[in-house]
């Protein structure tokens, strides 16, 4: 199960702890056996356009007193915008993608659909209350679709800290498993998505450290074969080390000294928030929400533009300092406990209650 429905999972369960009924709309993708917690309705939908149509008929059939939405739907009581949003997105994946590649895309409905979705919600108030991640979220919304800013709720992202914590002997066993050397830093990279997250510039900001003895881990699902040639005469011994998916990322995190995600957009990214939670600085840009709860120099870096490729070089070289990286650990570990999964859950269900409240008034 991916991070949203790992998610849905515990929201489900403080639901239901609070005594309340649950029900659960998807597609045929997830397994009666991880929905343990009331019905379960499969819609054989092949589109999220036809998701949402699907859902719009068979609504007054839920019987719910609330409809909380993760996707974009035509109408819902609560939308959670965690995929931020998508307009946004695509005014900043066009900066950095050739003129074909945005005519091609743009042939294609996936996009156009989203987007119509999400007018539905947002600009036609059809979403009821909106749940954003950051206040870079929920400035998109205002923004782009004049939605009362009255109505957006800022509930940030949390992770299950107790599922980051390590100690010296984990990051020792680690290292030598990915044959790190003494000494040399590891700089990681983490999630799919590779484009929109930013893999070319971390390789080739980490390229212009080639003086360091460093190496670039790279772990997540994604097609290395076009970064490989990437990658090639930066350093003499293999700069980047292409992991894959990896199940238990804890390891990872512990053997890791930096972690960088130069994205172009993320609302608030939990892989940054998961290092965070393991003492590592992170070096990130404006355009993720998570930079929000970081102050630069202290808990990581904060670039401007995701391809500074000058600034997140610095950002490299300045942590690359292991006094520097020992003072921000305990700093950063101290900053992540105010965003246990439970916090978030709380917030959620606070969102929740008050809307079910006005709608039983």
């Amino acid at each position: 199960m991916g991070g949203a429905e790992a998610y849905l999972k515990r929201l489900a369960r403080g639901l239901t702890d609070a005594g309340h009924g649950v029900q659960l709309v998807v597609t045929n993708d997830w397994p009666d056996a991880e929905w343990p917690f009331g019905s379960i309705t499969h819609l054989r939908a092949k589109s999220p356009i036809e998701f949402a149509s699907e859902l719009q008929r068979m609504r007054t059939e839920l019987q719910c007193d609330v409809l909380f939405s993760l996707e974009r739907v035509w109408s819902c009581d609560v939308f959670r915008a965690g995929d931020g949003v998508h307009r946004a997105w695509l005014d900043r994946r066009r900066k950095f993608e050739l003129p074909l590649k945005r005519f091609v895309r743009s042939l294609g409905s996936k996009h156009h659909d989203l987007l119509r979705l999400e007018q539905s919600l947002l600009s036609n108030g059809n979403a009821g209350r909106v749940i954003a991640a950051s206040q870079m979220v929920r400035d998109e919304i205002i923004n782009f679709y004049r939605y009362p800013e009255d109505r957006i709720d800022i509930v940030r992202n949390g992770v299950p800290l107790e599922k980051f914590r390590f100690d010296q002997q984990l990051r020792g066993k680690s290292r030598e498993e990915l044959n790190l050397k003494p000494g040399q830093t590891a700089l990681l990279f983490a999630g799919s998505g590779w484009e929109r997250k930013g893999l070319l510039f971390a390789i080739e900001a980490a390229a212009l450290c080639k003086d360091l003895k460093m190496r670039l881990l790279v772990a997540g699902r994604g097609n290395a074969r076009p970064y490989q040639a990437k990658r090639l005469g930066f350093w003499r011994e293999e700069p980047v080390q292409f992991l894959g998916e990896v199940a238990d990322m804890l390891r990872i995190y512990a053997a890791a000294d930096i972690f960088i995600l130069p994205t172009i957009y993320d609302p608030f990214s939990n892989a940054c928030l998961e290092a965070l939670a393991c003492g590592l600085p992170v070096i990130t840009t404006r355009s993720n929400g998570f930079s929000e709860i970081i102050e630069n120099g202290v808990h990581g870096s904060i670039v401007d533009q995701p391809g500074d490729l000058l600034a997140l070089r610095d950002a490299i070289r300045f942590w690359s300092d292991s006094s520097r990286r020992a003072a921000a650990n305990a700093t950063n570990t101290q900053l992540a406990a105010q965003f246990d999964i439970s916090r978030n859950i709380d917030e959620t269900l606070a969102v929740l209650g008050s809307v079910a409240k006005r709608e039983t008034e």
